[in-house]
């Protein structure tokens, strides 16, 4: 398996995300755009990475922050996350530029990409998608689902599916009846999966150390989801070998 760092340029920021894949597999393979969770690209986003390359797929962690470096307190992510969520232009430069990072990898198909992500990640993975971007399959987690411009659905090109908590206490029924309303005007092939008993970070095992209310992990939900997606990976963009 290898792990690399890569520097690349985003919205004139440099950015320094992780790319993972099992060289010993011959031949070129779907690869997976992983998009991280508000706070920053952390060990949680790296470990989903190194998975997804022991399971088949080509993996790069996206840094949609800058140097690779979480943000330091809950404060600075809101004032980083704000203003990507009124107007999306800036969140959609950098996760381009970081799919082309992806598809530009020796062993990667670049017919065969998906892109997913977790809180913040799943709504950039979805915006990505809102962009027009080529890929199959998008997947969000715990993602928040709303747009400032839902119009742009139109654009999806791939399969959406989105895993949320009914008890996600950032992303309410409205917003959900939202996005089912966005996707039916769209005639997209989409998929809202409902777990019961989750809240927000229901991915995460660091989730509960933050002491928020509704942001826990759920071992359950976290393996469901998990193989909701790989379906999806199968239909969308072959099994991975």
């Amino acid at each position: 398996m290898r792990t690399q760092d890569i520097d690349y340029t985003a919205d004139g920021v440099r950015m320094i995300g992780q790319y993972v894949v099992d060289e010993a597999k011959p031949g070129r393979r779907a690869g997976v755009l992983v998009c991280h969770e508000g706070p920053g690209l952390t060990e949680h986003t790296k470990k989903i990475a190194a998975r997804l390359a022991g399971q088949g797929y080509a993996a790069f962690a996206m840094d949609y922050h800058g140097d690779g470096k979480p943000l330091a307190n809950p404060a600075d992510t809101m004032a980083r996350l704000t203003p990507w969520r009124a107007d999306p232009t800036g969140i959609r430069v950098r996760a381009t530029a970081a799919l082309e990072v992806l598809r530009a990898q020796k062993e990667v198909d670049p017919a065969r990409l998906a892109a997913i992500g977790y809180c913040f990640g799943g709504t950039t993975a979805l915006e990505l998608g809102r962009s027009g971007a080529d890929v199959k399959a998008i997947v969000g987690f715990h993602s928040g689902l709303a747009t400032a411009r839902p119009q742009d659905a139109a654009n999806i090109k791939g399969k959406v599916l989105v895993c949320i908590g009914a008890n996600d206490p950032i992303i309410p029924p409205e917003q959900r009846a939202d996005f089912e309303k966005e996707m039916k005007a769209a005639n997209l092939d989409w998929r809202l999966q409902l777990y019961g008993g989750a809240g927000h970070s229901f991915t995460n095992p660091a989730a509960d150390a933050r002491g928020m209310k509704g942001f826990f992990f759920h071992e359950a939900t976290d393996r469901r989801s998990w193989n909701a997606m790989i379906e999806l990976f199968n239909e969308t963009l072959g099994e991975a070998k």
